[in-house]
């Protein structure tokens, strides 16, 4: 299965945000990677260039490479509403997004792991898709074999985060995705709009 598999904290710099979760090194280092990545003295970026930056953070931040995102965008036009607030929908309809979401894994790069790993059912089916798309209603589950595993355990010890749009059964380890999130209730910083009219140059 391709995905990024590059080092996380100097993309992470690159756009001054922790979008791949926790990082110590980054908090060490929150600004640009390079030689001169502490340099405040910076040029203007061009309209071209922040577009370009807002759709390679989304990617990054859903772990989503340049085809299957063109593909979502792609989707995201052809629906009915808005084509930035669709993208975003359809991202974190995702399987392993919503597996991230619901605090079985601590990162979205883990929940594609435990998906890939055959981990974790859909309806009672298990699924090894990360990219399969969910829809209101669908029931997330820990397969029954690796309820005791140690990462899942863990992660779900941690488990802080509560999303509207999702219900969490701690005893059967199983989730609802109620419904498509809003935008207002996806909490990543993207401001879709610039992707928007990247793709429709």
């Amino acid at each position: 299965m391709a995905r990024y598999t590059g080092p996380k904290t100097k993309i992470a710099r690159k756009f001054g945000e922790a979008i791949f979760g926790e990082d110590k090194s980054f908090e060490k280092r929150n600004y640009p990677p390079g030689q001169h990545g502490n340099n405040r003295r910076r040029g203007k970026k061009s309209e071209y260039a922040m577009q370009l930056a807002e759709k390679q953070k989304a990617k990054y931040t859903y772990g989503i490479l340049e085809k299957q995102f063109s593909n979502l965008f792609k989707k995201a036009s052809s629906s009915t509403g808005v084509t930035g607030e669709i993208l975003l929908q359809l991202c974190e309809s995702r399987l392993d997004n919503v597996v991230y979401r619901l605090g079985i894994a601590t990162s979205r790069s883990a929940a594609r792991q435990l998906v890939s790993h055959r981990h974790i059912t859909v309806n009672g089916e298990i699924l090894n898709i990360p990219s399969y798309s969910l829809k209101a209603g669908d029931v997330v589950a820990v397969r029954e074999k690796s309820k005791s595993l140690v990462a899942i355990e863990a992660a779900l010890a941690n488990r802080s985060e509560v999303y509207e749009w999702l219900t969490w059964n701690a005893d059967t380890k199983q989730g609802n995705f109620v419904s498509v999130p809003e935008r207002l209730q996806i909490p990543e910083n993207i401001k879709e709009q610039l992707i928007v009219e990247l793709y429709s140059k």
